[in-house]
């Protein structure tokens, strides 16, 4: 009995050990990414613009078959510019709410819509990569102080970036009050490692990676949980990444546990402004 209480024990202290390694390994690699911020960009803009370049060099080179060939690159390459537009417009609208130029319509929001509204522009994604998206009941009654527009796109994406990194399983999104503190905690609990929100070092220098025409508008987990986490201190919140170690079976070895990653957004708790007249 006194073996297995020891055992147990140990195998707590070795998850919050391990939990504690993640987290200061996060706080580092973000410390990082924030010093090289302008490399990151660059970087992330670049794939994009290769694709822009390369389809009108094949096409100013006259290396098409024919003219429905050539139709076919120009959409690419439109596609391409359409992509680093994107990519563009969502980095400058975080740069502007930095440096203040832009102002956030901070106003009361009842949160249980917009966790609804979320789902609803996330779930048809998720079912197409067999993953379960559940959304858990909260109380009617939550409000929190926020954007609308900023706090609806942050959890779309944080969630939408979830989906792409989960191979398998379910994802719940949530929110609770902590009322000793005035704050509503927004979950995003996904089954994969939270290693996967990080970037090695290197990706921080200028060197382009290969890329093909067609590569996607979205940023790098890295990049994008930066600047989520900009516009979330914008609205006196804030964003953590959790890594979560669940407890193995009592016949397995205590060492092998399961890793999943908890999303938390932490925002200020208001009162409508119909029950504060």
């Amino acid at each position: 009995m006194a073996n297995q209480e020891s055992s147990q024990t140990i195998a707590a202290l070795q998850q919050e050990l391990e939990q504690t390694r993640l987290a200061y390994q996060m706080a580092v690699e973000m410390h990082q990414f924030k010093s090289g911020f302008l490399a990151r960009v660059s970087h992330e803009l670049r794939s994009p613009l290769n694709g822009l370049i390369g389809m009108h060099q094949l096409i100013l080179s006259d290396l098409c078959d024919d003219p429905a060939e050539e139709r076919d690159f120009l959409g690419q390459a439109n596609q391409s510019a359409l992509n680093l537009m994107q990519l563009l417009d969502l980095i400058l609208d975080v740069a502007r709410l930095e440096h203040g130029s832009r102002q956030m319509q901070l106003q009361p929001l009842k949160l249980g819509q917009i966790l609804q509204e979320v789902y609803n522009l996330t779930h048809l994604q998720a079912r197409d990569r067999n993953i379960r998206l559940k959304l858990l009941p909260i109380q009617e009654d939550i409000y929190v102080q926020a954007d609308p527009k900023w706090l609806q796109q942050t959890l779309v994406s944080l969630l939408d970036t979830s989906i792409r990194l989960t191979p398998e399983g379910t994802i719940s999104l949530s929110a609770t009050v902590q009322p000793e503190t005035e704050q509503v905690t927004i979950c995003i609990e996904a089954p994969y490692a939270v290693s996967l929100w990080s970037e090695p070092a290197q990706l921080l220098s200028n060197q382009a990676l290969p890329t093909t025409p067609n590569t996607p508008a979205a940023l790098s987990p890295g990049l994008a949980l930066l600047m989520h986490q900009s516009v979330i201190e914008r609205m006196q919140g804030r964003l953590e990444i959790i890594a979560l170690l669940s407890e193995p079976d009592s016949n397995a070895n205590p060492t092998d546990a399961t890793e999943s990653t908890r999303i938390q957004c932490l925002m200020p708790l208001v009162m409508p402004e119909t029950d504060l007249a």
